[in-house]
């Protein structure tokens, strides 16, 4: 691929073998993924890609049996942009047994199976894409991943390297305006005494250096901090090995203008020290006062 391309993927494979969570953790990665993609539009697919430059640097295309007649041509057309040193192809498989299993739990039949049985479907379906996990640039059996497993082994063979493999939000909030819904931890600062009764510091914000030398010098904020950071650093941790790639901290006080305001800041440095994880600090109803 030229310097000017980005990376081209197509993701192929047996049906029931994992193609959906390779998919969808591909786009926790920042990969454009277009799923159950006509081979015969793989071409055009990879010219908008090279076009659209750094808006599309990384594409990966869904291509399986659900093609129908058009996947007989797929061989073909994947082993033509190959040629080229276009495109990796991932090739996802798993036994026969396992298969069975997972199409009997979902009670889906088969793609190909038509008036026979899962197992017929199967075979039939290993027969036609056998020239294509021959050709594969990876194959991945996924036979004894579950669906967490499998979504980090993308990642171990996909992020690249240094990247965050978990997004935290560090938000602030008001109690009077209400929780937030999307949170998925809540901590309380009204323990601390609040700077809206100090008329130097009342229209001031978190932001300002007065209010947060303050708040932080307040007896309990530093043991707070220190605690929640400990306390945090697993979950986190945690997160990322179970492929959890967002979540959100929600810090509140009663107005969501002082003290949350400077907590947050100050554990958001703390928590982005935290390898793998990237920190986005959000203040939610600063300045509705």
């Amino acid at each position: 691929m030229s310097a000017d391309q980005g990376e081209f993927l197509i993701v192929t494979g047996m049906s029931g073998a994992g193609r959906s969570t390779v998919a969808n953790a591909l786009e926790d990665l920042g990969w454009y993924v277009v799923d159950n993609l006509p081979p015969q539009m793989l071409r055009p697919l990879l010219d908008l890609a090279n076009l659209g430059g750094a808006a599309l640097p990384k594409v990966a295309a869904v291509v399986d049996v659900r093609g129908r007649d058009l996947f007989d041509g797929f061989p073909g057309v994947a082993r033509a942009l190959r040629e080229h040193g276009s495109v990796q192809v991932v090739f996802l498989d798993a036994s026969d047994d396992v298969l069975v299993r997972r199409f009997e739990s979902v009670r889906r039949p088969h793609p190909l199976q038509g008036d026979g049985t899962l197992l017929d479907g199967i075979r039939t379906e290993r027969t036609r894409v056998a020239p294509l996990r021959e050709a594969a640039d990876i194959v991945i059996d996924t036979s004894n991943f579950n669906v967490h497993q499998l979504a980090t082994k993308v990642n171990e063979v996909f992020a690249e390297e240094g990247a965050a493999r978990h997004k935290l939000t560090v938000m602030s909030f008001g109690f009077k305006y209400g929780l937030p819904s999307d949170a998925d931890l809540v901590a309380d600062m009204r323990f601390l005494p609040n700077p809206f009764w100090i008329d130097e510091l009342r229209g001031s914000t978190g932001l300002d250096a007065e209010v947060r030398d303050y708040v932080l010098s307040r007896e309990g904020a530093q043991e707070f901090l220190d605690a929640y950071t400990a306390a945090l650093r697993p979950i986190l941790e945690g997160y990322q090995r179970e492929n959890k790639s967002h979540s959100t901290v929600a810090i509140g006080c009663t107005g969501g203008k002082h003290r949350s305001v400077a907590m947050v800041e100050e554990l958001a440095a703390r928590l982005g020290q935290i390898p793998g994880v990237a920190v986005t600090v959000r203040h939610r109803d600063l300045g509705r006062e």
